[in-house]
């Protein structure tokens, strides 16, 4: 049956009732205008809930104005939800970003409404969910009714991210941009632990990266390299400038050899131009993205995330400060386990020493009181600072305090060693 096809963002949101489970497509693909008319709506209604990861531009839905009418329920933390995250007027869900979907199409999270943006229909019929597959398609697979925002701006991108567009409820086209991230140039700290990472990253290894000045560092030291492979959440500029240069070729892949598989892309006009209707680019479920069974198919995985504190036993926490949350636990887990069980398969995690204009050390005697643990020392491989790297694996905790303690800022380094005995029993 075809959608309504409505004159307004503010019509085709009006199908949502009081009591209902929403979730709003997330990362570049956020539908701020459908999002920005159910700021408005929302005042009408009771006790909505949005389901989201990460999203861009939809600050319109913190306002104050809508507690009681709307609740935040954050797979992953951002920009618009962070201040309601650490205040409590928001709810926090620590999930691996692999086992979100399965949340949805098992039925332990029933969905009402799914509000997405995508491209204009081809001839078949079929929109695209554009840059941004991510959990998305499972939600939309799920959800009672879809609400559309077809947007001719949006990429006609390859891969899962297809829906007829009968299976919409309602429809509301409207040409806007983009959401924009510019590639960083980097800092010095930046980039001396992009060079640390990339003397650790070897000719054909195949990466997965995250967004941001350390991971943009990383990849712009990476142009001497060759035969790299992408199998990763996220396609950047950095990753982008790679291809271009003919470094990333994909040509020691296992899994969809000579393709670049991700599950989102968010950057430059550039790169969403890229990715158009290119079969070069696989824009896959992120259930199959970050299934550890598939990342460890191709082998040489070198998984490179970043986190907030690392403690000396080697406990990494990524997603609060404290316990103020502020990302979520995301992918990291889902790489870092898939690149230990890949065949010659490394992961790292990289961090600048401090924080707090450098009066804060990053590497801690212990984890402060509530953060979260999003790496086991079990699991941890490589800690890299501007300081350099640190190998954890099959190291001792007396061997772990040196090695990181060794990466930290000077300055700290000193009290490190003390408190490694005193609280520890490690005399490093």
């Amino acid at each position: 049956m075809p959608p309504i096809r409505c004159h307004s963002a503010l019509n085709a949101v009006a199908l949502i009732q009081s009591g209902e489970t929403l979730w709003t497509h997330s990362m570049g693909a956020t539908p701020r205008i459908l999002l920005d008319a159910l700021a408005k709506h929302a005042l009408t209604k009771d006790n909505l809930t949005l389901l989201q990861l990460h999203t861009e531009g939809a600050e319109s839905l913190s306002h104050p104005n809508l507690k009681g009418h709307l609740r935040h329920r954050c797979f992953f933390g951002g920009l618009p939800t962070r201040a309601l995250l650490q205040s409590g007027d928001a709810d926090y869900v620590p999930i691996f970003l692999s086992e979100v979907p399965k949340l949805f199409r098992s039925g332990e999270q029933k969905i009402d409404t799914a509000m997405i943006q995508v491209s204009p229909p081809d001839k078949h019929g079929m929109c695209s969910l554009g840059i941004s597959v991510e959990a998305t398609l499972a939600a939309c697979q799920v959800a009672g009714k879809i609400i559309a925002h077809i947007n001719p701006q949006m990429p006609r991108t390859h891969g899962d991210g297809f829906i007829h567009i009968n299976r919409f409820a309602a429809v509301y086209e409207q040409s806007v941009a983009l959401p924009i991230h510019s590639f960083a140039t980097g800092d010095t700290v930046s980039l001396a632990i992009g060079q640390h990472v990339a003397q650790l990253v070897r000719d054909g290894d195949c990466l997965q990266m995250g967004i941001g000045a350390i991971p943009d560092a990383v990849l712009s030291c990476l142009t001497g390299h060759r035969d790299l492979g992408i199998h990763t959440e996220l396609f950047s500029d950095g990753i982008l400038q790679l291809v271009e240069k003919g470094v990333v070729n994909n040509s020691k892949k296992r899994f969809y050899p000579g393709k670049l598989v991700t599950g989102f892309a968010l950057g430059s006009q550039k790169l969403y131009d890229y990715v158009d209707d290119n079969p070069a680019v696989i824009f896959m479920d992120i259930e199959q993205v970050n299934d550890t069974a598939i990342i460890r198919k191709n082998p040489n995985v070198m998984a490179i995330n970043s986190a907030l504190q690392v403690d000396l036993s080697g406990q990494v926490c990524a997603d609060s400060i404290g316990a103020k949350i502020y990302s979520g636990v995301g992918g990291q887990m889902d790489f870092i386990r898939g690149a230990g069980l890949s065949e010659g398969g490394r992961s790292v995690i990289a961090l600048p020493s401090t924080a707090a204009g450098g009066s804060i050390s990053r590497i801690a005697t212990v984890l402060s009181p509530g953060a979260g643990v999003v790496t086991t020392r079990a699991h941890v491989h490589y800690i890299v600072t501007e300081y350099g790297a640190a190998n954890l694996r099959g190291r001792s905790l007396r061997e772990r305090a040196q090695a990181l303690i060794a990466i930290a800022h000077p300055d700290f380094r000193e009290q490190l060693s003390k408190e490694a005995f005193e609280v520890w029993g490690l005399r490093v």
